[in-house]
């Protein structure tokens, strides 16, 4: 389960990581990283209604949670540099995607962006 030290809450880290963040797309999903050098890594995560009604915008979002937090510095096999903010917007598909389904498209999405945000920064910086 993702930890509440690593819960998005606020609108400004949001619009940081969406607007400038690199992208990454799957058929289910798009995520937004920010690679940032301090503090807790935050993740959030966006689902419209045009996912579902409100009982499958939670299980989706539930399901989430639970697949990024192995990718988190304090995770199983960590992926998103510490000091990020990752947004994860869901897609339509996502309600009807299985776990496994889900959890691949989350790991070619963190991935791509990941390396697409290291791209960007400046020699020297970050990692």
């Amino acid at each position: 389960m993702l930890r509440r030290a690593h819960r998005m809450r606020e609108a400004g880290d949001f619009k940081v990581a969406v607007r400038r963040g690199a992208k990454a797309s799957t058929p289910t999903l798009v995520a937004h990283l920010s690679i940032g050098t301090d503090g807790d890594t935050s993740v959030g995560f966006v689902v419209s209604k045009a996912v579902g009604p409100a009982v499958v915008r939670n299980r989706v979002k539930r399901r989430l949670r639970h697949l990024v937090a192995p990718h988190l510095v304090d995770g199983a096999s960590p992926s998103v540099p510490q000091g990020s903010k990752l947004v994860v917007r869901a897609l339509p598909a996502s309600a009807r995607a299985d776990s496994v389904r889900l959890g691949a498209d989350l790991g070619v999405a963190l991935t791509t962006a990941v390396r697409k945000a290291e791209q960007r920064m400046p020699a020297g910086a970050g990692r």
